[in-house]
């Protein structure tokens, strides 16, 4: 994340909370692999050549590059099950150089899935878009399948790899239209967004993402971790590595704040109107 970014900027004021100030007992580099895995031991190793002592992450390849490396990591975002891809050895007692903040799959698709269902109440077939790459995201996959297939749902499995596969994601809804679209959430996924919200539109598919940034820029709903508040959670494992803390004796935490984030320009425009039930459970609208 970069220092200007959002993420970064809430980042820098929960670590200046905690009396650390850019450029007196702080520094802070950046770098962003732009969802080429390959590209992540060498950035890692340009961080540590400059003198860093702590990488905060998001995404399993992240994390697993940072494993590798061996430097203290702080994860934020996006690693799914740490225990179930091997990241740490348990949620209490993570061991190693590897501790944050993740959430479970499972819990968080029934929530996501009653939403869709809200605004889309003959809801029978979903469309499941994540990077089937990324050994955490497909865990989350195939996690949020179960417990779709236990709702009754049936699932349209589309894991793309490269930015091409989206064309032929988009080619299989046509041919085999869901009744709504479900997008996990990673490096891949986020830098294609907006052409998964340009084809939800033009055909009118309702669709939840799971970072509350999506639905602001166009997307029409999102349900997923406030980001604010795992960011300021990770400050202070941060703070707690540089005192002197191991990572590995720092249990890794789930979020205990979720946002749900409507579009209602968005769903005006493909035609929905959500009730008013449903908008009072948003914790923000955007119009």
């Amino acid at each position: 994340m970069a220092p200007d970014s959002a993420s970064g900027k809430i980042l820098i004021t929960a670590l200046a909370d905690l009396g650390y100030e850019l450029g007196r007992n702080l520094n802070f580099e950046s770098r962003g692999a732009l969802a080429n895995v390959a590209k992540l031991p060498g950035l890692i190793a340009e961080l540590t050549a400059a003198g860093a002592r702590i990488l905060v992450a998001s995404g399993y390849p992240s994390a697993a590059a940072a494993k590798a490396a061996g430097i203290p990591t702080v994860i934020f975002l996006g690693a799914g099950d740490p225990v179930a891809t091997g990241l740490v050895e348990s949620w209490a007692h993570p061991g190693g150089v590897i501790t944050g903040i993740s959430d479970v799959a499972a819990t968080l698709t029934v929530k996501r899935l009653e939403l869709l269902k809200a605004v889309s109440p003959q809801l029978k077939r979903v469309a499941m878009l994540w990077n089937a790459q990324d050994r955490a995201m497909t865990l989350r996959y195939e996690a949020s399948a179960a417990t779709a297939k236990m709702q009754g749902i049936v699932v349209q499995a589309l894991g793309v790899r490269e930015p091409n596969d989206f064309n032929a994601a988009f080619a299989a809804m046509d041919s085999d239209k869901p009744d709504a679209i479900l997008m996990v959430a990673d490096s891949l996924t986020v830098l294609n967004r907006k052409r998964v919200f340009d084809y939800a539109l033009a055909r009118r598919l309702p669709a939840i993402y799971e970072l509350d940034s999506f639905a602001r820029e166009g997307g029409l709903m999102s349900y997923g971790a406030d980001l604010h508040e795992s960011l300021t959670r990770a400050a202070s494992m941060v703070d707690r590595i540089f005192k002197g803390t191991r990572p590995g004796d720092i249990p890794f935490e789930t979020p205990t704040r979720y946002l749900f984030v409507i579009n209602l320009k968005t769903a005006r425009a493909m035609g929905l109107e959500p009730t008013m039930d449903l908008l009072g459970l948003a914790d923000d609208v955007i119009e």
